[in-house]
């Protein structure tokens, strides 16, 4: 049995997270769950809050007083606590997963050193659907080379703060490096006002924030005549969660290393 510690689990993502390690059949169990000091939740069956049965184990504030009831920690909270949650599993020797985006390229970097002490699956998105889509993503950038303007669109809930999503840019990332292109280099983050003709070479970006989406993304590559939209949209946050409990059960007994979603789900 793997026994799992679920970040934040007072949050939408968190009891999603709950819901499907108890839902999976991969002998996984949540044995751990973390609230603010100051939620109500504080307490509570873990079980209950996620709106499943009663687990028999109630959310904690103070997960390193715990750190000997779990093997894995999934976290999807936020840049800072996902950043100590690190370094604490770092300190003690466990398995961390990690989905939370807008890590800055210094903080991805602490991540990937972490790495050589621990073993790590990191991914801006756990969905199997949108890590298909980046597989389809290298190969119609491949085959439409430069013939094509290239945009990227993403919508997401009110509740998201970082921008573009961090899917976005990993799609941008893979179709720019099909291309041989550098994003940072050639990445337009939205358009106002006058400007020159479109540069052939930049990939354009679009966000937006509204409602309750849980996530949407198209990649649009047009031409003179013609065009191809590669679309992903998640209906459910259960497909992140998944995932994250796939890649969870996936680490148990990996070396130390930096893992990718593909590593999980296409690797050995």
């Amino acid at each position: 049995m793997t026994r799992i510690a679920i970040a934040g689990a007072a949050g939408r993502m968190g009891k999603t997270l709950v819901e499907a390690v108890v839902q999976s059949d991969s002998g996984l169990q949540v044995t751990v769950g973390t609230v603010l000091a100051e939620d109500p939740a504080l307490g509570v069956d873990l079980g209950l809050l996620a709106g499943v049965q009663a687990l028999g184990t109630s959310a904690v504030a103070d997960i390193s007083a715990h750190i000997a009831d779990f093997d894995v920690l999934i976290d999807f909270t936020s840049r800072p606590a996902s950043l100590a949650h690190l370094e604490m599993c770092r300190r003690h020797g466990k398995a961390i997963v990690i989905g939370t985006t807008g890590f800055s390229d210094e903080e991805k970097q602490q991540i990937a050193a972490a790495g050589k002490d621990i073993p790590i699956v990191f991914a801006p998105n756990m969905s199997v659907g949108v890590n298909l889509c980046l597989k389809l993503l290298d190969m119609a950038a491949r085959v439409l080379g430069d013939e094509v303007d290239i945009e990227i669109v993403e919508a997401h809930h009110r509740f998201k703060k970082d921008s573009p999503s961090g899917t976005a840019l990993r799609m941008g990332e893979v179709v720019a490096g099909a291309l041989g292109r550098n994003l940072s280099e050639v990445a337009v983050y939205g358009r106002e006002g006058m400007s020159e003709e479109r540069d052939r070479k930049t990939i354009g970006f679009a966000t937006v924030r509204a409602g309750d989406i849980v996530g949407d993304h198209t990649v649009i590559f047009a031409g003179l005549g013609e065009r191809i939209e590669i679309t992903h949209k998640a209906s459910s946050r259960m497909t992140f969660a998944k995932g994250a409990v796939r890649a969870a059960a996936w680490l148990q007994g990996k070396p130390a290393g930096l893992y990718s979603i593909d590593d999980v789900l296409f690797g050995d």
